[in-house]
């Protein structure tokens, strides 16, 4: 009898240990065979804006080096969140990412509409690059502001009557402003505008003196003259503008104000292809060519792993949502 309950328990126990062994079985295996099919990298903004370029950019570099095809999907509206929630449901298995941009980290600070949580439903796979902005000024409406702190002396001479545009409410440009007026107890207006061409069009045209602008819309004005550099939100004056001194450099210690992206997956990704898609995008980045691609699109290369980029996620969500709350700021 005692040996026939023991064959059974063993019976039992080797069956239940299958059981358990089957998932990791299977996990082991798609991670073993990653990637045997194309990829889907989602892009919650429309083509041809810098998360698209970069994107592209990245795309083709993985392409190649895990031989399947990276595709672009595009999937713009409501700052990235539609794009988003569209990876937050998608299958946990490595063929389908999102590249998130800042804008889609701080929307749901504005946003009602949410189908996910960022912290919860994705797994960081690496920040990709960094997309610095510049405070510009339209030199014929401001031709004696060469800097930043006669902006502000500017400003405080005409409380409220002076003006800046963005390309829309709670836009990164519109946030990095509000920042920088309560540091520095100015007062201008906001002139938002639904996209960052016809703010870029009206600021050119001198219906708005000033804006904090991404570096690829405005270089190609500054580099013409008909846009000021005044400023960089940067930490450290950038490679574009070498000559233009931070916000930091002029009289506001600590500010820092970069717009960046980076890879998710949707959460439960099996660990083992997320390390693979890290891997592969610090590879990716430290290319030269690709570098200096980014360069050209108005990008800085900027790799960091998925501890640092979960990190870097939770502080900037914090930062922004604070100015958000503190400035009363509503999405479009």
């Amino acid at each position: 009898m005692q040996n026939t309950s023991r064959r059974t328990f063993g019976r039992h126990l080797g069956a239940a240990m299958l059981t358990l062994a089957l998932p990791l079985c299977a996990t082991t295996a798609l991670a073993q065979g990653y990637p045997s099919k194309p990829i889907r990298l989602v892009v919650p903004f429309p083509p041809g804006g810098p998360t698209d370029t970069a994107a592209r950019i990245i795309g083709q570099k993985l392409s190649d080096s895990l031989k399947q095809p990276v595709v672009v999907d595009n999937r713009p509206g409501a700052s990235g969140t539609i794009g988003a929630e569209t990876v937050a449901k998608s299958e946990p298995d490595g063929y389908t990412l999102l590249v998130l941009a800042t804008p889609t980290l701080i929307a749901p600070h504005m946003i009602a509409r949410k189908g996910y949580d960022l912290f919860k439903d994705f797994a960081p796979i690496g920040a990709a690059y960094d997309l610095p902005i510049v405070m510009v000024v339209n030199p014929q409406k401001l031709p004696d502001v060469t800097n930043l702190q006669q902006y502000i002396a500017k400003a405080k001479a005409r409380p409220g009557e002076m003006n800046y545009t963005s390309a829309g409410n709670g836009s990164f440009g519109h946030l990095s402003t509000e920042l920088l007026k309560n540091l520095g107890k100015f007062d201008v207006q906001h002139v938002p505008y639904k996209g960052s061409a016809p703010a870029m069009s009206d600021l050119l045209a001198g219906q708005v003196p000033m804006m904090f602008s991404d570096m690829i819309a405005a270089l190609p004005h500054i580099k013409a003259g008909k846009l000021r550099p005044i400023a960089v939100g940067s930490a450290k004056r950038v490679s574009f503008t070498p000559d233009v001194p931070t916000v930091a450099e002029q009289g506001f210690p600590g500010f820092e104000a970069v717009a960046w992206g980076g890879l998710l997956a949707p959460a439960g990704t099996p660990k083992d292809v997320i390390a693979r898609l890290t891997t592969e995008l610090k590879t990716a980045l430290a290319d030269p060519v690709v570098q200096e691609k980014m360069l050209g699109a108005g990008t800085v290369a900027a790799y960091m792993g998925p501890e640092q980029l979960a990190a870097r996620m939770r502080a900037d969500d914090k930062k922004w949502g604070k100015v958000i709350q503190d400035n009363g700021i509503k999405g479009d």
